[in-house]
């Protein structure tokens, strides 16, 4: 368990400097993150309002052919008309030509509300256009920014992500998610030095029999108010080689 601890104590050491060096990037790495959730929106509309305008373009010119079959028909009904031998022959016709004029009309409505969807979609896209590039614009802009920073920090990033591999690769799974957990939960902080007798955490004063039981370390242990990994103050200092 002393080991586990070390390596607790080393894994939180490396972690508090790797959030320095990402809280040096200030707020780039969220606004570039929006930016770039924003060309995605964007993109993903411009290509919805494409499918539109193709499905509706399709949609048009069917009906477009299906208005000229039905003006063939009706021309052919009507001169039928005058050929008529009977009455239930005319009123057939006339049945005929009521069905062709009517699906004419709605065609014709459909094909306007067609024509009147593309229209829209087009200027969405437009607007939508001139959208994308001035966020891209700003992408870009952040995008250089934020890699400018990183750079700056680059190797001392890479050297603590490589001594965090280290560690991990050391630690049991459940060890390891219980430390995330605390942390996540803790504001990067998962383990705590008990210093004069009280947590490093939260401040709070540690019972005398708890303090003797941490310096046996031989289990780990919890502060009773934050929940954080306690540690002492000599372990703490000797955990610089548990890499």
């Amino acid at each position: 368990m002393e080991e586990t601890l070390k390596l607790l104590c080393r894994l939180q050491t490396v972690d508090s400097s790797l959030d320095e060096l990402e809280e040096m990037k200030g707020d780039l790495p969220a606004v570039v993150a929006s930016l770039q959730s924003s060309v995605d929106s964007y993109q993903s509309l411009i290509t919805e309002k494409q499918n539109i305008i193709t499905s509706s373009v399709m949609a048009r010119d069917k009906a477009d052919v299906d208005i000229l079959e039905f003006k063939e028909k009706l021309e052919k009904y009507k001169a039928q008309q005058y050929e008529v031998r009977n009455n239930k022959e005319y009123d057939a016709l006339t049945k005929e030509i009521d069905f062709a004029s009517e699906s004419m009309k709605n065609l014709e409505k459909q094909f306007a509300s067609l024509e009147s969807a593309m229209t829209s979609a087009k200027s969405e896209i437009d607007a939508a256009a001139v959208q994308l590039e001035e966020v891209k614009k700003q992408l870009d802009e952040k995008t250089a920014e934020l890699a400018e920073v990183s750079k700056a920090n680059e190797e001392e990033e890479l050297q603590l992500t490589h001594q965090r591999q280290k560690i991990v690769v050391r630690l049991k799974g459940d060890t390891l998610s219980r430390y995330d957990r605390i942390r996540k939960g803790r504001s990067g902080k998962a383990v705590a030095v008990v210093r004069r007798g009280s947590c490093g955490g939260c401040h709070n004063k540690i019972p005398p029999q708890r303090l003797m039981e941490l310096r046996t370390q031989k289990k780990m242990f919890m502060c009773e108010h934050c929940g954080r990994i306690l540690i002492s103050e000599e372990l703490a200092r000797s955990s610089a080689t548990a890499v």
